[in-house]
């Protein structure tokens, strides 16, 4: 495939129809005779049509999100019976609990073994400590991250590099209308999974929740397409899921199952997909998003509750992420509003910085991902032995702290799990600096959310954490393994706010858990640039609405602040990967310019009835997927726009052989012996290629009638348009394809077709390269 996608449909002024297109169909030699249309520009589009998906650089299409009304749509609508639409709402219900299910086994399962996994690799190393084995204790750990960390690398280099990462841009970007291969494979779902627990489990500083994302969108597009016909699981009764409308909804639900399995949040979850991964939302899709995260939330406490008897070896009573902040009342005064300001503003400055540097690391590792497998698993493999030596490194430097009063039992773990390690202290006595680095990322953010001593973390321990959690999450990330952006965020951000909380200590009521909590929030909201969901999360994940006015404020502040540097860091991944998003808003610059000033070309179209090799030969010589089709005489009085057929379509009916000898109408006889399902979208993109058609030198001289897949009601918008009101337009709709029609008659019936990439400001700004000073 060339690097022209699928979907760059586009699109010239003085449109190629039948009467100024062809000269004769086919021509003495067999090829396609083609004219140069009028006032023909020559302007091509020469935005990219690959993207980085995952540590994959794949072509990518857009979707189809617009209902196709054709004549064989409307025959199929009219000709369902009461019982088939009930049996479509009940599978949508089923299909949405299904998700939850499924969505909330895997966040238990993969919280499950990645407490095991580690609590065995830390069990292991401190007992080699206690005897103080100290070089078998580094190279049991280090050797144990390192066999970790290269399982979950060689998964995601030769199995699945569309895993690589969170996810969560690549969610974003299906959801927002754009498709690429394996994005929500069974083998990316697979590599998600178990790459993700691998590498959580390995000490890299990453989580587990954006994959969990991901995961949830990959579970959902494996139940809603009917399973996988290349790995022999298939269910015909999912046929009317066969489209991207209703895939788009599922998938939609899976990204919030996904928040709520990885947080214990099923609001926030619902709140996650509509403002951060959700691109169009409609009020019937919010009940079965909130039905989904519903049901999350009874499968995790059931089955946590299932642990509470020890049953689930060093998962202990759970596990996931539930962070115990101080119950009581919070009162707060002036000087603590003062200080909640100062770390909003903290926040919104180190979230920019992140963001940058985040972005400056992917685009280093992507010219060495892109050198092979081989050296995707040796990045993997440096990096880990890099994490392995600070974390065990580091805490030599830190000084043993005495066992707080009352912890007698539980201070130092010895034998067990627990958030007090010896490493090398005397007894009772403890390092602080690796109980939180020699332990799972989970249980490091519960000892700084922890209230229970204001001095159980030393100053000099917590600048040094910061700086470890702060460097090393900008190092991993980018690498070829699933890893998450929230925790490492989360573990820096409540760092800094309970160092802030120690410094503040004598004049400040609030205590030191609190600003741990504040400090995540402020770091959230500087990189993440969210504000409701991540307030609704972070309190589901504390259970303390009392910090509700404290979080929204610092949540409010950090976004305000970061805005001013950058843009969000999924939006900056998104932007960086290239994968062409369209905003829910337009450029200034759009306001200077008309629809038909970016239409790239050349435009071609078909007529009504068209012959068999002239469709063939396009499909064989270009890659678009929209075609106009053109009403013309004898057929009508004048030539008319017909609507628009797309090259998914044409492929089954040329496959059909449903031709004619006679340049006549028979769309009732393809009416007849074709279905909807017929042409239903096949899953994860592998329909028909042209290279599959077997036409003889006979068929290619027959006709065939497009009418009955020709979508007879396509959204149009005159050429003089304001650019600005078509993106809106473009994006508020969900289209793939927006077609440009003259304003003044006497003129072929299409100027052009407007695709997500000529509103792409690479491509308008190659156009017009000064009008973005014209503001």
């Amino acid at each position: 495939m060339d690097d022209r996608s699928d979907d760059h449909d586009i699109e010239v002024e003085g449109g190629l129809h039948a009467y100024d297109r062809k000269i004769s169909g086919i021509l003495d030699d067999g090829s396609v005779g083609f004219q140069r249309p009028l006032l023909a520009r020559n302007r091509k589009n020469t935005t990219s049509q690959i993207a980085i998906v995952g540590a994959n650089t794949c072509p990518i299409e857009s979707l189809d999100y617009e209902i196709f009304e054709n004549d064989l749509f409307k025959q199929d609508w009219r000709s369902r019976k009461k019982i088939e639409i009930l049996q479509y709402t009940i599978i949508k219900w089923a299909l949405a609990f299904l998700i939850g299910l499924a969505t909330g086994l895997v966040g238990f399962l993969n919280n499950l073994a990645v407490e095991n996994i580690a609590g065995f690799k830390f069990l292991l190393t401190g007992n080699l400590m206690l005897k103080e084995k100290y070089f078998q204790a580094f190279f049991a750990f280090a050797g144990s991250n390192l066999i970790l960390a290269t399982a979950a690398a060689s998964l995601c280099a030769f199995i699945a590099p569309a895993a690589a990462g969170s996810g969560i841009p690549e969610v974003k970007a299906y959801l927002n209308g754009i498709d690429a291969y394996s994005i929500l494979a069974p083998s990316t779902l697979f590599v998600k999974i178990f790459g993700s627990i691998f590498g959580v489990a390995a000490g890299f500083v990453v989580g587990k929740e954006g994959p969990m994302v991901h995961t949830g969108a990959c579970i959902a597009n494996l139940l809603g397409q009917g399973g996988s016909r290349k790995y022999k699981l298939t269910w015909k009764w999912l046929r009317f899921f066969k489209n991207d409308r209703d895939r788009r909804d599922l998938i939609t639900c899976g990204a919030a199952a996904g928040v709520a399995a990885a947080f214990r949040a099923p609001v926030g979850g619902v709140l996650f997909a509509l403002e951060e991964a959700a691109s169009w939302w409609r009020s019937a899709l919010l009940w079965r998003t909130f039905f989904t995260t519903a049901v999350v939330a009874v499968v995790l406490r059931s089955l946590i509750e299932l642990c509470r008897s020890g049953k689930c070896g060093l998962f202990g009573k759970g596990g996931l992420i539930m962070f115990d902040v101080n119950s009581g009342p919070v009162l707060y005064s002036t000087p603590d509003l003062l200080a909640v300001v100062f770390l909003g503003v903290v926040g919104g400055v180190l979230g920019s910085l992140y963001n940058y540097l985040v972005d400056k690391v992917l685009r280093t590792y992507a010219l060495i991902n892109e050198r092979g497998p081989g050296f995707k698993v040796m990045l993997v493999m440096a990096v880990s032995i890099l994490s392995s030596c600070c974390a065990f490194g580091l805490p030599w430097l830190a000084q043993c702290t005495p066992c707080p009063v009352g912890s007698e039992g539980k201070c130092p773990s010895v034998g067990r799990s627990g958030i007090y390690k010896s490493f090398q202290c005397p007894p009772n006595h403890y390092n602080d600096l690796s109980s939180l680095l020699l332990n799972t990322n989970d249980d490091a953010i519960r000892s700084l959310f922890t209230s229970r001593s204001e001095n159980e973390f030393q100053i000099s321990t917590l600048a040094m954490f910061f700086v470890f959690v702060f460097c090393l999450g900008i190092i991993t990330y980018g690498i070829a393994i699933p890893s998450g952006l929230f925790i490492p965020v989360i573990l820096a951000g409540a760092s800094y706010g309970r160092l802030v909380g120690r410094l503040l200590g004598p004049v400040s009521q609030l205590d030191v858990g609190l600003f741990s909590l504040l400090g995540a929030a402020s770091f959230l909201g500087g990189t993440m640039r969210m504000t409701v969901s991540l307030c609704v999360i972070l309190l589901e994940l504390t259970n303390n609405l009392l910090m509700l006015p404290l979080v929204m404020l610092v949540l409010l502040i950090s976004k305000t602040v970061a805005d001013c540097f950058n843009k969000g860091v999924y939006d900056q991944i998104v932007e960086m990967k290239g994968l062409p998003y369209m905003e829910d808003h337009a450029e200034p610059y759009m306001r200077n310019l008309v629809a038909k000033d970016v239409v790239a070309g050349p435009l071609l179209s078909f007529s009504r009835v068209e012959k068999v090799g002239v469709i063939w030969h396009a499909l064989k010589m270009t890659s678009h997927n929209g075609f106009p089709v053109i009403d013309e005489p004898p057929f009508t009085e004048s030539s008319e726009l017909c609507g628009i057929a797309l090259r998914s379509h044409l492929l089954v009916l040329l496959q059909g052989k449903r031709f004619s000898k006679q340049k006549t109408t028979f769309g009732s006889q393809i009416l007849r012996n074709c279905k909807a399902r017929d042409f239903a979208k096949a899953g994860l993109g592998k329909g028909l290629k042209i290279d599959d058609l077997v036409i003889s030198d006979e068929e290619m001289e027959m006709y065939v009638d497009l009418h009955p897949i020709t979508n007879t009601s396509p959204y149009t918008v005159l050429e003089t348009l304001s650019l600005a009101k078509a993106a809106i337009l473009f994006r508020q709709l969900g289209l793939r394809h927006l077609c440009v029609v003259p304003k003044t008659p006497g003129r072929p019936p299409i100027v052009g077709i407007l695709t997500r990439h000529d509103f792409m400001p690479e491509h308008v700004l190659g156009l017009y390269p000064h009008i973005d000073s014209l503001k």
